[in-house]
């Protein structure tokens, strides 16, 4: 593909599309007219910038903060437009140029001039062949207002560099040899397996998978030859099932190979945050009978249509079958067990580890039952109590929903779904879900359901636990619910301010900014406690609310190290000057451009590790007191830790 850039191309292997020149003329005070001078590589046409928005085009448009500094105000193309029916695009009449053009922007100034930056959209075709790209520009201003043509991309810089690969930090040599990362910050894939072990038993009691165990099972005992054929037959059923349930996984350990930090950036990323919002809003929608979510029919026709051919193969695609046509009522809960995984430290292997939990409990009945058909009677009998279960299923994941805006709402700093609101809607959700247990409608009327015993469990179940929320709401000491520690918005994100709760309890003196923690740590001569942290991080979450609340390990933080909390997945934008592009020692360059690329680079260069959250003790002058820690529930293990960065520190001032 064509890698265009802010000037003319270095010559490579990669045929040239498009190449760019920039330039600029100040027409009057706060007005200037920017040159986007194209050169087109032979036989390919450029669309023009008077194609409408939803078709083929070429666009200019400045980043946010340029955008407030100046507009575009008009733009002219000097070259010959030309205009005719392309074939490939339904004969729609297109607004090209061959050859060359020189696009030319007017901006204007709602101030002095400074430097402006932005990203240059463009389409070229060839023949069939429609290539969208785009190239970042810059233009710098100087003291006497004139605008010089800038690099458009970030620059690496040793300065910058400099401050997140720390050259005192010596990671192999700590003061005291204690701590260090072992499995205390990962999620155990065992549990994670138990989770999807019981997704795929409630996946079983749906409507499009409950039915289909007698009848899967009686055909292959019964078109079998023999009975050891047939068992057979059911045992290779269960097994394919579980295998392309693991399959799913596969491309997300090739994926994690290629970039470490995939995860990680996958599970506080705000748009797929947002994305699994929406789809669990869909998923819930869908469970509550007002449709159905399916995967192509084609799919599941072609998958049938071999079913038959050959012995495993077609046992295989009988399975492939299953997992398709399942799908309306299978894939709300893989989602979550996606989701779920994916903002877990351990990445593809806990997606592993769940995908092998759900296929095993979704195959086992079918390999049972062959073995002891007698079972088969003792199964109950399909019926409206399977409707029941996908609208519980509805509430449960419209509940879960709101979890991925909490995430989206926490990295962004919107505001919009404090702790206390995320509680107030999971009441009404409990409140709305215990009502359909206890068998009332909308408009708490009877609606003449029959309450079997498990309906009475279900409804006291889920009526307990919706009391049990009633205090996250309140400005009191109640409010702190150890159940919901990490699943919720932090104590400090509340309707009541940083302090409420309780005064103190949960960060003491947090910095979050490095260097202001460094100058505090040598001007009070304190040890510093880096917590790297974020802000859709389950177990940091509950570190601080059920380990830092400890009255030990609070008095050890508060009266002896300097803290400071570097949020990893902060999407807020640094400023301009000190956005920069970080190389590492494999030659890899990364965007430095949030906060949260700043803090999680620094995380990985220094410490080889990228899982939060994680610990670290260092003096003053950035010497490591011990090794780092992760996840470390339990508080005498902490405590003693805290300590013995303690006792380093000590041996330091000697």
């Amino acid at each position: 593909m064509f890698r265009p850039t802010a000037q003319a191309q270095e010559a490579d292997s990669i045929p040239k599309l498009v190449s760019w020149d920039f330039a600029a003329e100040k027409k009057s005070e706060g007005v200037y007219l920017l040159h986007f001078k194209a050169t087109l590589g032979e036989g390919w046409r450029l669309f023009s910038t008077t194609m409408g928005d939803d078709d083929p085009n070429t666009r200019i448009v400045l980043d946010s903060l340029s955008a407030t500094r100046a507009s575009i105000t008009g733009i002219t193309e000097a070259g010959e437009l030309k205009k005719a029916a392309e074939p490939v695009l339904d004969n729609m009449e297109i607004k090209y140029f061959e050859g060359g053009v020189d696009i030319q922007a007017t901006v204007q100034y709602s101030g002095p001039a400074k430097d402006i930056k932005g990203i240059l959209t463009y389409m070229v075709i060839k023949g069939d062949e429609i290539n969208p790209e785009e190239t970042p520009f810059r233009f710098n201003a100087d003291a006497a207002g004139n605008l010089t043509v800038g690099k458009g991309g970030l620059q690496a810089s040793a300065d910058k560099a400099n401050e997140l690969k720390r050259a005192n930090i010596d990671l192999k040599n700590p003061v005291n040899k204690v701590g260090g990362i072992g499995n205390e910050g990962e999620t155990n894939p065992w549990f994670i397996f138990l989770l999807g072990f019981l997704g795929g038993l409630v996946a079983l009691i749906t409507p499009c998978v409950f039915p289909m165990i007698p009848l899967t099972v009686s055909f292959f005992t019964k078109s079998a030859q023999d009975k050891k054929k047939g068992i057979f037959n059911a045992t290779m059923y269960g097994f394919f099932i579980f295998l392309i349930y693991v399959l799913f996984s596969v491309p997300f350990h090739i994926a994690g190979a290629a970039e470490p930090e995939i995860f990680n950036n996958i599970s506080t990323n705000v748009w797929l945050n947002l994305f699994f919002f929406a789809v669990f809003v869909v998923f819930a929608i869908s469970f509550f009978g007002v449709f159905d979510i399916t995967l192509p029919s084609g799919l599941a026709s072609k998958a049938d249509s071999k079913a038959n051919k050959g012995t495993l193969v077609g046992i295989f695609f009988m399975a492939l079958t299953l997992v398709v046509v399942s799908f309306s009522c299978t894939g709300p809960i893989l989602g979550s067990l996606l989701a779920g995984s994916l903002n877990s430290d351990g990445g593809a292997w806990l997606l592993t580890a769940g995908m092998a939990g759900f296929g095993v409990s979704l195959a086992l009945p079918f390999a049972l039952f062959a073995l002891f058909p007698n079972w088969l009677s003792t199964l109950p009998k399909s019926g409206g109590w399977l409707g029941s279960v996908k609208v519980v299923l509805g509430y449960i994941e419209l509940a879960l929903a709101v979890k991925f805006l909490s995430n989206a709402d926490l990295v962004t700093h919107w505001g919009i779904l404090h702790r206390e609101t995320f509680f107030l809607i999971w009441i009404i959700i409990g409140i709305c879900l215990t009502m359909y247990l206890l068998g009332f409608n909308w408009k708490l009327q009877r609606t003449g359901v029959k309450m079997s015993k498990v309906r009475w469990f279900f409804a006291i179940l889920f009526g307990a636990f919706t009391i049990y929320l009633l205090p996250g709401v309140t400005n009191t000491k109640y409010a702190r619910l150890k159940l919901m520690s990490g699943f919720a918005p932090p104590m400090s994100y509340s309707w009541y301010g940083n302090n409420a709760h309780e005064k103190g309890a949960v960060e003491p003196d947090v910095i979050n900014d490095y260097e202001k923690a460094l100058a505090l740590a040598k001007e009070k001569n304190k040890p510093i406690l880096i917590d790297f942290t974020g802000w859709a991080c389950v177990n940091c979450r509950n570190m601080e609310e059920n380990v830092w609340t400890d009255p030990e390990v609070h008095a050890l933080i508060k009266d002896n190290y300097i803290l400071v909390s570097l949020y990893t997945d902060d999407r807020a934008k640094l400023p301009d000057e000190e956005r920069f592009l970080y190389e590492f020692p494999d030659g890899k360059k990364k965007e430095i451009v949030t906060i949260g690329n700043k803090f999680a680079t620094m995380q990985t260069v220094n410490f080889i590790n990228n899982s939060q959250p994680l610990y670290v003790l260092i003096s003053p002058d950035e010497q490591l007191l011990t090794y780092p820690v992760a996840y470390t529930p339990d508080i005498p293990t902490y405590a003693n830790w805290l300590k013995s960065g303690l006792d380093a520190f000590a041996k330091l001032k000697k």
